[in-house]
């Protein structure tokens, strides 16, 4: 049997909460471009890829 790599798409609620942050802030930045965080969407729904959540984080980590 084969895998496959499927994506694990959340929606607003639950990656602003996999990221430590409010729907809403994820509401602005989407309109307002502030950071480069991909988003799907597709007719008035609006989904987050996990692996794009985690490399965001991974991408505002301090590193001293």
């Amino acid at each position: 049997m084969a895998t496959t790599n499927k994506p694990k798409l959340l929606k607003p609620n639950n990656a602003a909460d996999f990221i430590g942050r409010k729907a809403s802030t994820l509401a602005v930045w989407r309109c307002t471009g502030r950071y480069d965080l991909p988003y799907i969407k597709s007719g008035s729904s609006v989904l987050y890829d996990e692996r794009d959540l985690l490399a965001f984080l991974e991408s505002r980590k301090v590193r001293q």
